[in-house]
């Protein structure tokens, strides 16, 4: 016998498992950070993002990458990310607040590794309404 045998299932049952422990590593962190504020500080900061304290502490265990799906949809579209965060801020944070609670990441990240996300969208992605009404094409 030459070598390790390669096992692919056993290879991403461990990625898949390690992957899970950073997102929670990475929730526990946020939470923790919120958690030293005190609840007129946590208070503020939801009044000025327009949610709720409640909302807040739901967003702040999602992870800080929870919506970079949407910087890839948005350039999907045709749609400069930057310029848009400048823009129309307060759209912006409504699409990511959507993106970060959506239960259709898997799909999501399946239709950009093939290429249809773009194409697509409107079947999976709880901002399909909000997209097209901002970024209106002719299909």
């Amino acid at each position: 016998m030459v070598g390790n045998p390669r096992y692919p299932s056993l290879e991403e049952i461990f990625g898949a498992i390690a992957d899970w422990i950073n997102s929670y590593r990475e929730a526990y962190a946020a939470r923790g950070e919120l958690v030293n504020c005190g609840a007129d500080e946590i208070a503020k900061i939801a009044h000025d993002l327009g949610i709720s304290s409640d909302e807040l502490a739901t967003l702040a265990t999602k992870g800080a990458n929870s919506a970079d799906l949407l910087q890839k949809m948005l350039v999907a579209l045709g749609v400069d990310p930057k310029n848009f965060a400048c823009d129309d801020p307060a759209a912006l944070r409504d699409l990511q607040r959507l993106c970060v609670n959506c239960r259709q990441k898997q799909r999501c990240a399946h239709e950009f590794d093939v290429g249809t996300a773009a194409e697509n969208y409107r079947e999976f992605c709880p901002n399909s309404y909000t997209l097209d009404a901002l970024f209106r094409t002719t299909d």
